[in-house]
């Protein structure tokens, strides 16, 4: 038997609520993952509900990594066999493997990346005559909203998303048609087809959509705050032969309507769900009170909201402090010097996250944590084997290697450009699918096809046929090299990219990977052959997952530095929240469309991580885009000045001298002292 009395009451009263709609709002800090596990300990366990028929679902591989390992932990491995714990997208593409072929999909569909997605665009924009320069990224990410929005190609320009005046939706609509095209022609789907799909699948067939909803009786939902109208549309589904659903969330840590998420799914769960008891968890087990009661007075001030207290048996002296900075660069120091302070006496630098609205904001503190020797990591930045060139060489190797790989064949089949259009291409694969062969096998045949568009196959077969020889007798590195200078990647580079810097960083990218050769070689002597190496990197790239995904148990002795939006979720001992400025927080954008209460939310997320010491920092003037402009606190602060929720200490050296010299002077004074600290 599971035993609750571990949790608090209202913890309890969540675990133990087990039939119909249920509302747990969850506080920052507040164990909702535990409350969760809990629960579903107690269905399996006490109420003997079979495991197969719950279904727990969270936004991240690291929160459903996490919520798995407790609940193995309190059932064991048999008991929790069962039991689905999934992310929304994997919980897609569990049911898409089954059932796509229902939407004209073959089974054995792939998952194209950012890169390959980019590639499809920038084809369907050389299609798209219109005498202007559209970014690729951009109508990505307007192709990504529509589809988290369930709005195909035929529905686009008939909805409220689409602007007659803006260039950018008629390029839209014909680049998103044209893509989605392209997509269903290579039997692959992107990121977003993931739920757009499941949710096309249960619209077009609800004896499917049954059959799910009848398997997954009992359904949780882990940060309900962050749903979209997709993943809403799925929860109805999945609930349609019952009303066993249970959401947890907090709609004061909503900050994500950039990615598509809608507020209204958490504060009108009682109209959706009609007969739903809430259960509210304001008790936080991270913070002390000063901090949690400067994070209920600041959003506090959100009228929208659903109302709820955080409170903690933590008790403190030391109130969350305001320090008034000269310039952008006396903020970095005297944050990097209370830093290197904190590391003198004993401290570990894993405990402290320094946090801002925009990256923009990290260079200056980034040099300043170089200067000083205070080893630091940045959480978001791209990982090498993510990036496009890297990723293109890592295709031609697993062709070489295993000519059957047809996806990395496709990738590769026009990079560079070899004129190998799309009708040679599907009489190769009307020719593989007929003689039942891979692709590749199909290319090295002759079917009955123009001369024309043959004479485009022929050398890429001998390339690849050539390299497999090449790999077989020279060295990882060598081989490599040679490959690169046989396609003329490097020229291939130059015709893509018009940026000088990024056409360097790219070669350069290129050469990193010759040299990863080298390095495997030396490492792995005798076994250090094609083969190995493939294997090697796409093991490690399996398992180089993100931090948001998966951190050490101990944390590094390094310094965490990201966005407000990336600390959602994590803590630290010691927060630094720069930037507590008018345009920077709220954000100057946000204050122009009127949604200032998002970042009032994001600023109680960034105040939230903190659980013994918060140092907040806004500057009298700051270096924005090359200009010194005069900076204003942010009203987030103002609005709570009188009344002593933070210390307020002006730490404005710059601004008490009247020369260059004096500042210099002051500046050099400043690295002394550094240097003293670091010696000790």
């Amino acid at each position: 038997m599971i035993s609750l009395s571990g949790l608090n009451d209202k913890q309890r009263e969540a675990a133990d609520t087990i039939d119909g709609p249920v509302l747990i709002l969850a506080g920052a800090g507040s164990g909702k993952t535990r409350t969760l596990t809990y629960r579903i300990a107690h269905m399996v366990d006490n109420l003997h509900i079979p495991g197969k028929n719950i279904l727990a679902v969270s936004f991240t591989n690291k929160a459903a990594k996490e919520m798995r390992e407790r609940v193995i932990g309190l059932l064991g491995k048999h008991k929790s066999r069962g039991v689905t714990l999934a992310t929304f997208h994997s919980l897609g593409l569990k049911i898409l493997k089954k059932e796509i072929d229902k939407l004209g999909y073959h089974k054995k569909f792939s998952i194209y990346d950012t890169s390959d997605q980019l590639a499809i665009i920038r084809d369907g924009l050389k299609l798209y005559h219109a005498g202007k320069n559209f970014k690729k990224e951009q109508i990505l990410s307007l192709i990504g909203n529509l589809k988290n929005g369930g709005i195909e190609p035929d529905d686009y320009a008939d909805s409220p998303m689409f602007n007659e005046e803006d260039p950018y939706c008629h390029a839209t609509n014909f680049i998103y048609e044209y893509y989605q095209e392209k997509l269903k022609f290579f039997n692959a789907i992107d990121f977003d087809d993931i739920l757009l799909l499941t949710v096309k699948l249960f619209n077009e067939n609800p004896d499917i959509a049954q059959k799910y909803s009848e398997q997954f009786q009992y359904i949780m939902i882990d940060e309900y705050q962050d749903t979209n109208t997709l993943q809403f549309n799925l929860i109805l589904h999945l609930t349609k032969c019952h009303n066993n659903l249970c959401v947890v969330g907090d709609d004061d840590q909503a900050i994500y309507s950039f990615r598509g998420a809608d507020i209204t799914n958490i504060l009108s769960f009682e109209s959706n769900f009609p007969g739903a008891k809430v259960v509210k968890l304001e008790q936080n087990y991270r913070s002390v009170s000063p901090i949690l009661e400067l994070a209920n007075r600041v959003i506090q001030e959100n009228k929208n909201r659903r109302e709820k207290t955080l409170w903690s048996d933590k008790k403190s002296d030391l109130k969350p402090v305001l320090w008034k900075c000269g310039d952008t660069d006396h903020e970095s120091e005297i944050v990097v010097e209370d830093i290197v302070k904190h590391q003198s006496d004993g401290g570990h630098l894993g405990d402290i996250a320094i946090l801002y609205r925009s990256n923009t904001q990290a260079l200056p503190v980034e040099e300043q944590l170089r200067l000083s020797q205070v080893p630091y990591k940045m959480l978001g930045g791209q990982k090498f084997y993510e990036k496009k060139e890297v990723k293109d060489l890592m295709a031609y190797l697993q062709v070489i290697k295993n000519p059957a790989d047809q996806m990395a064949l496709r990738r590769i089949l026009n990079i560079p450009n070899r004129g190998i259009g799309m009708r040679t291409l599907e009489k190769y694969l009307e020719l593989a699918e007929d003689e039942n062969v891979s692709l590749f096998h199909a290319m090295k045949m002759k079917p009955d096809l123009d001369p024309n568009r043959e004479k485009h196959i022929r050398p890429f077969v001998s390339l690849i046929t050539k390299h497999q020889d090449e790999f077989s007798r020279y060295s990882l590195a060598e081989s490599i090299t040679t490959l690169v200078e046989d396609i003329d990647y490097f020229k291939f580079i130059e015709k893509n990219y018009d940026n000088v810097k990024q056409v360097d960083r790219r070669k350069n990218d290129i050469n990193h990977f010759i040299e990863s050769a080298e390095r495997f070689t030396k490492f792995y002597g005798e076994d250090a052959n094609l083969d190995t190496f493939v294997e090697k990197l796409l093991l490690q790239d399996s398992q180089d997952t993100s931090d948001e995904e998966e951190e050490d148990d101990v944390r590094a002795n390094e310094v965490t530095m990201m966005t407000l939006h990336s600390s959602k979720g994590l803590e630290f001992d010691t927060v630094y929240l720069l930037g507590m400025e008018e345009e920077i927080l709220p954000h100057k954008r946000s204050i122009t469309e009127g949604n200032v209460s998002e970042e009032r939310r994001l600023c109680y997320v960034g105040i939230t991580r903190a659980q013994s010491k918060l140092i907040m920092t806004y500057c009298k003037q700051r270096k924005i885009h090359g200009t010194i402009s005069p900076r204003h606190k942010s009203r987030f602060v103002i609005e709570l000045d009188k009344e002593g929720f933070f210390k307020e200490q002006d730490r404005e050296s710059f601004g008490q001298f009247d020369t260059q010299e004096e500042v210099e002077e002051y500046k050099k004074g400043f690295f002394s002292n550094l240097m003293n600290l670091l010696d000790e």
